[in-house]
């Protein structure tokens, strides 16, 4: 609940003072909208822009086949869910540092918003100097407040994106998604090396750390992130891999003994959120790493630096694949929406091309909007 103080402080703070001196900082308010136009930044995609306009152009040329399979594999992905869609929910809220019941991933607070920056930075970033190699003027740039969740923007004429040849369009479009899509594989990579190689070679496992307590979970009562767990019901839990083991014998309804480095915790089980059958704590976990004896008798804790790295660069490579995909999705406003768009008018025309863009568009925001309102909905009911 401590993220939700922080979240509902913040947007008071934030909201009071962005209505107290709007004149003067230049804000804009549109309904639970906040948001500050700029010039500035342009003279610095400008550069980047002319810069090396060969390589953002052939970028974007094996960007675009990429980002529509993308499209349509999250279409796919998307129509598939419709079976499960009242069951377990595939779309959820990624508010960082909210762990919410049911919800399928819970982002930490630090490392969500880091992840958030570089998702925002680097996809407007890419339009916009996408939009000056293909010679399209940028209008303004700007920082963007959706309630109390940051964004922004580089506006590009659209009078300017009219004018432009088809597969300009499409470079612009696809720019912001491909970036991000870059990024992800990037530090999917590096998380890679450092959890493969880095990791198992300075660090070993002594036990499951408690990372996050869902609100309102039968665990919500008894235990609390930093707790190490080290056996459930006299089962070793010495890693993830045992502890796994450990959870499958657990009983709905069951009262478990759970030992910790703070000693033994009693803690009766429920039922899982997303299945009834199978027994439910409502914590999330980690290995709790330490040092091997003979890397710490020459680096002593510095190792353990490589645990934080490892998490940065997963959320970062997570939140930049996982929002870089979504905003895929073949539905307007989204830039999927928009490059679906232009690749139906190569064939087809305008009053075919509206109407079915509609629809689809239509048909993709609705799945999604069901999906998070009935799984995020009845998770945020159970924190209370």
């Amino acid at each position: 609940m401590n993220a939700l103080w922080f979240y509902l402080i913040g947007f008071i703070l934030i909201w009071t003072l962005a209505i107290l001196f709007r004149d003067k900082l230049k804000i804009e308010v549109q309904g639970p909208l906040l948001m500050r136009r700029t010039g500035r930044m342009r003279g610095f995609i400008d550069d980047l822009a002319s810069g090396h306009p060969r390589f953002w152009r052939w970028t974007m040329n094996v960007g675009i086949p990429v980002a529509f399979f993308f499209m349509f594999y999250m279409l796919y992905m998307i129509v598939m869910s419709l079976q499960n869609i009242f069951v377990r929910p595939q779309a959820s809220l990624i508010v960082p540092g909210v762990d919410i019941p049911g919800s399928p991933v819970y982002v930490p607070l630090g490392y969500g918003i880091l992840g958030l920056a570089t998702v925002i930075v680097v996809h407007e970033f890419a339009h916009g100097i996408l939009a000056r190699v293909e010679g399209v003027r940028i209008k303004s740039i700007g920082l963007l407040l959706l309630a109390v969740l940051p964004g922004a923007f580089v506006e590009p004429d659209e009078d300017d994106i009219k004018k432009v040849s088809p597969i300009s369009k499409l470079r612009i479009y696809a720019a912001g998604s491909v970036a991000n899509l870059i990024l992800a594989g990037l530090c999917f990579m590096v998380f890679l090396a450092i959890s493969s190689y880095a990791v198992p070679a300075a660090l070993e496992a002594d036990g499951v750390q408690i990372d996050s307590v869902v609100p309102g979970s039968p665990a919500s009562e008894v235990l609390k992130p930093g707790l190490v767990i080290r056996e459930i019901n006299g089962l070793p839990a010495n890693n993830l891999t045992t502890y796994s083991e450990a959870l499958k014998t657990l009983k709905v309804g069951e009262v478990i003994n759970i030992s910790t480095d703070q000693g033994v915790i009693q803690l009766k089980t429920g039922r899982h959120p997303d299945n009834s059958t199978r027994a439910y704590m409502g914590i999330r976990t980690s290995n709790h790493l330490k040092v091997r004896e003979n890397v710490a008798s020459v680096l002593g804790s510095l190792p353990l630096a490589l645990t934080y790295l490892e998490e940065l660069f997963f959320w970062v490579f997570f939140l930049n694949f996982a929002v870089g995909t979504v905003n895929l999705l073949p539905a307007k406003p989204l830039d999927g929406g928009l490059m679906f768009e232009e690749l139906l008018r190569f064939r087809l025309p305008e009053r075919v091309v509206r109407p079915a863009v509609s629809y689809i568009s239509i048909f993709v925001i609705l799945i999604i909007a069901v999906s998070i309102i009935w799984g995020t909905g009845r998770g945020l009911l159970m924190m209370f």
